[in-house]
């Protein structure tokens, strides 16, 4: 599974090399105007600066970096990874019958099933470990010296979005893993995805309807937060966690009991 999915894993990885290496490249013709930019910011309401992650500013690159990528940019790049790809190790073999081929040597559907959900953290954790170190390798580069990087806060960001995609991953796996038909998978993965990450974007746009945000897991990242070390990162990191790792088991036992069109 790995030598038929890693080119796609390395696509994906190479294009948020791509971005994240841009954004540091861009940052220098910001930074002349960093306070005008900051003051801008202030000037617009609370809910426009949180629903667009702009809280950290301007001032620094990793702030840059936290709004301009990390806020919006990334989660989609990744999101659709994410949906993608969990349909392509579950529900598209069992649409197109090879399952049947897998299921038909001596391996058991539980070996199956793990053994996709590993190819799956593995190629988000490729994906991770990319833009990482194209944030250290863009830093060095476009702006200088890698002693005046805050590289903990950098990292802190990076491993909230590793276990916010844990979490997406998960419970597109979990709906890959029941479904039959490959688009009806795509399709309620596309939802849930999307819808939750709109309930947080909504949910930013007013205090009236902030209780929107209990209602989904993205409202658990906080990119710019962690850069200013505002974000509470010690419970939310752990529910989505939990939410990863039950969403996984959880698809990989139902998997096992389910009956399979084969």
């Amino acid at each position: 599974m790995m030598k038929i999915h890693i080119k796609g894993m390395m696509n994906y990885a190479f294009g948020s090399a791509f971005y994240i290496l841009l954004m540091f490249w861009l940052f220098p013709s910001f930074a002349g105007n960093n306070a005008a930019l900051d003051e801008l910011i202030k000037s617009l309401p609370a809910s426009v600066t949180n629903a667009f992650n702009l809280g950290s500013g301007f001032g620094t690159v990793e702030g840059f970096i936290s709004g301009e990528y990390y806020g919006l940019l990334l989660v989609l790049i990744v999101a659709i990874f994410c949906i993608l790809f969990s349909t392509q190790l579950m529900a598209k073999l069992v649409d197109q019958g090879a399952m049947a081929y897998l299921l038909a040597t001596p391996v058991t559907r539980g070996k199956v099933a793990v053994s996709q959900a590993l190819v799956f953290v593995t190629g988000l954790a490729i994906i991770m470990a990319v833009t990482t170190l194209c944030g250290f390798a863009g830093y060095a580069l476009f702006i200088g010296n890698l002693s005046a990087f805050h590289g903990a806060a950098y990292l802190r960001m990076n491993l909230a979005a590793f276990l916010l995609f844990f979490a997406v991953g998960g419970i597109a796996f979990l709906v890959s893993s029941l479904a039959n038909d490959e688009k009806k998978a795509l399709g309620l993965s596309a939802m849930l995805t999307f819808g939750f990450f709109s309930l947080d974007f909504i949910g930013k746009l007013s205090e009236k309807i902030d209780w929107l945000r209990s209602l989904t897991y993205f409202s658990l990242y906080d990119p710019s937060g962690i850069i200013v070390g505002e974000a509470e990162v010690g419970l939310a990191w752990s529910i989505l966690t939990a939410i990863g790792v039950v969403a996984f088991v959880a698809g990989i036992l139902l998997f096992r009991r389910r009956d399979l069109p084969l």
